[in-house]
């Protein structure tokens, strides 16, 4: 990342200065104990999950206007209400719970809750999937505040479902959040990128992938039709897979819905791509260096909606559509919704906002698979882009 990029960031204040240090001095430790460096993926876990001092897991504010960025449900209630609706069709077939998975501020579970109490469509249990003890707080406080009648209907878990159930699997924006490897392709094969350290400072550096990672890229370019040119730089998630199958591998009865920015595989890794995906957010602003502001920034990657979609085949389930954002709220009742509010400015302007084009309307993607279910969801009635995955 250039100085001159560095240099347009806000500086981190007094406190989160000193938790950074935290962070890195956590994550130095790490290194030395793996004998001088760890592969990317490790490095990102620890920035964003190393229990209490992690970004996701410690106690500053992520989510919002204060935070360091806003999504879909922080703008206001019409995406929670549409994917209420969603819930709504498949729970009416299937009964059971509704199962989301990191549940940020709380404010789409809320969301939800009040849109199917209204519909008398409640689940029997809403079940957050949440590793942060500090979100899980937050969460709580504010289910507490907006949906005081139906917290004792909502439960908190360490894991995905163990065991069969049926309802919906609902996860926005997290998928982005799983740590990935950043690779690339070098004349003599295969690169990634491992961590060290100079003291508390972090060094970044190829070395040779280990032979796990090499051999996903030789079948990730098999699968493109083309080799990737010398010198070009991404990212590949090792854990998707697992992560999915263990997030939908035991529903019996159901639908799971993934909402997040992303690509198929052939423009995730198009010749325009060259330096890959990695995003990461600080106080509205989004820069690619992840060995700044350690700890109390936001790192992602945008997610291949291939894989996602053969991982989900192969957990046996079935495909119910993709598409942007966009169609997803049209189709599932967005434009009701605002004629019922009439001329609201606010409303209004909330719309715009999740379905602009070239904005969150276009970039974000919603997909959607179930298992044993005969509803259509109407979300996937408009235009579907299965044919680019």
């Amino acid at each position: 990342m250039p100085d001159s990029a560095r240099h347009s960031l806000p500086e981190p204040d007094v406190l989160s200065a000193a938790h950074e240090d935290v962070v890195r001095e956590h994550i130095a430790e790490k290194i030395i104990a793996s004998g001088g460096s760890i592969p990317f993926s490790e490095y990102m876990a620890l920035a964003l999950y190393a229990p209490g001092i992690g970004y996701y897991t410690a106690g500053s504010t992520k989510f919002g206007a204060v935070g360091d960025f806003i999504t879909a449900p922080e703008r206001g209630n019409l995406f929670a209400k549409v994917l209420a609706r969603q819930c709504a069709a498949v729970l009416g077939e299937t009964g059971g719970d509704i199962v989301e998975f990191g549940a940020g501020s709380g404010r789409l579970a809320a969301g939800v809750l009040a849109a199917l109490e209204k519909r008398d469509a409640l689940p029997e249990t809403y079940r957050i999937v949440e590793v942060s003890a500090d979100l899980r707080d937050r969460q709580r406080s504010l289910l507490t505040q907006r949906v005081p009648e139906l917290v004792d209907r909502v439960r908190w878990e360490d894991t995905p479902p163990t065991s069969s159930w049926a309802g919906v699997a609902i996860g926005n924006e997290v998928l982005d959040a799983l740590p990935v490897e950043r690779f690339r392709i070098a004349a003599d094969g295969v690169q990634q990128l491992v961590v060290g350290c100079d003291d508390l400072d972090m060094k970044p550096r190829w070395a040779p992938a280990s032979a796990a990672l090499a051999e996903n890229i030789e079948r990730l370019q098999s699968q493109l039709g083309r080799q990737l040119p010398e010198g070009y730089e991404s990212e590949y998630c090792m854990m998707l897979e697992a992560w999915l199958r263990a997030a939908a591998g035991r529903l019996k009865r159901g639908a799971v819905l993934f909402s997040d920015y992303g690509y198929g595989r052939n423009d995730y890794y198009g010749d325009e791509r060259t330096r890959g995906t990695l995003t990461c957010h600080f106080r509205h602003h989004v820069h690619d260096d992840a060995f700044i502001n350690v700890g109390i920034q936001d790192i992602t990657a945008w997610v291949d909606f291939s894989r996602t979609a053969e991982a989900l085949d192969a957990a046996g389930l079935d495909y119910i559509g993709y598409t942007t954002q966009s169609q997803f709220l049209l189709g599932g009742g967005l434009v009701e919704m605002l004629e019922e509010r009439g001329r609201d400015r606010r409303i209004a302007a909330e719309a715009r906002e999740l379905t602009l084009p070239g904005g969150m309307g276009e970039r974000f993607r919603v997909m959607g698979f179930a298992r044993g279910l005969g509803t259509k969801l109407a979300g996937f009635s408009g235009r579907d882009f299965g044919g680019r995955l």
